[in-house]
């Protein structure tokens, strides 16, 4: 396996996809330090965005705006389980954790992941909250069983060492979804392994200057799918998702700093500017290609009136050549 990971095969669309995310991390470094007032309202509206989803995709109920009143306002929600509201309460209090770690000289340790994991199961696990798992496991929809408990110890070293080691010249977005992958499968924990990951991944992320890379509760069947082709040694699913993800908030980020947030509208809307040649399914299908700049909210995309003519102009510079 560590062989494999030094070998890693990517093709032409997701290396012109990380073309893209460096060249927007770049814009974003440009602004750095950033406005005090400004990131502290991105990064709260994120935090909830990030345990609504992250916590959706495991099966938990509360919506949105009820996962903003439980993290804001420390309330219950009549109809739903205390469960639900202590993994709001954990995951909310996990993320605080990662972004104290997430410095520019930090190593990843396994007591780091495991205070983590603490974190997620604290209030509703304690018997193995922080625990590497020690007996085996089984994962309903997966297409493949977790390795036994007794070689996870040693999987679970060997992956930290590849990251903080072994992992070379690979592109950070690319490392981080590698060690998504690599940690799923490995499947360290009875409880509380997807939480986890997407925390401990972001922590790779955010230490060399990313914004979270947010798996949206929408895409949880395009995930799990890509996460099962991972499975078989087909990365790229996986590697376009987490792009994906890292352009979204790389968008968000930008478009408030630039204050261009108010050029971005629902693509539905910019097709029907006089200008727009392109239907909304072609749009769309840009967007979710990462062919133009264009983030997404729920089901909705959101892209700009001038990235979709910057489309249209590469093309026909391309059809002249």
């Amino acid at each position: 396996m560590k062989n494999a990971w030094k070998n890693i095969a990517v093709s032409e669309e997701i290396t012109d996809l990380l073309q893209k995310i460096d060249e927007k991390k770049a814009r974003l470094d440009s602004h750095r330090p950033f406005p005090s007032h400004v990131i502290h309202s991105i990064k709260e509206s994120l935090s909830i965005e990030w345990t609504y989803n992250s916590n959706s995709i495991e099966g938990n109920t509360l919506t949105l705006q009820e996962t903003k009143m439980v993290i804001e306002d420390g309330l219950t929600v009549g109809g739903k389980s205390l469960r639900e509201y202590f993994e709001t309460v954990n995951h909310h209090d996990a993320i605080a954790r990662v972004e104290t770690l997430a410095t520019p000289d930090y190593v990843l340790r396994e007591r780091d992941i495991l205070d983590v994991h603490e974190l997620v199961l604290d209030r509703i696990d304690k018997n193995f909250s922080g625990r590497i798992r020690n007996a085996g496991v089984r994962i309903s929809g997966a297409n493949f069983v977790p390795p036994n408990a007794r070689v996870v110890p040693e999987l679970f070293e060997e992956l930290i060492i590849w990251v903080n080691e072994e992992s070379g010249d690979v592109h950070s977005v690319l490392k981080a979804a590698i060690f998504h992958h690599r940690f799923v499968w490995i499947h360290p924990f009875f409880d509380g392994n997807g939480r986890t990951v997407r925390l401990v991944f972001n922590l790779l992320l955010m230490k060399v200057g990313f914004p979270p890379a947010i798996i949206l509760k929408v895409d949880r069947k395009r995930y799990y799918a890509a996460l099962n082709d991972a499975n078989k040694g087909n990365l790229d699913k996986l590697f376009f998702l987490v792009c994906q993800a890292v352009m979204r908030t790389l968008d968000i980020y930008l478009s408030n700093l630039e204050d261009t947030a108010g050029d971005y509208a629902p693509i539905s809307t910019i097709v029907s500017e006089p200008d727009i040649s392109y239907g909304q399914e072609y749009v769309s299908l840009l967007a979710r290609q990462g062919k133009i700049d264009a983030y997404k909210e729920g089901r909705v995309w959101y892209t700009t009136e001038q990235a979709v003519k910057d489309y249209i102009s590469g093309r026909k510079r391309k059809r002249k050549l």
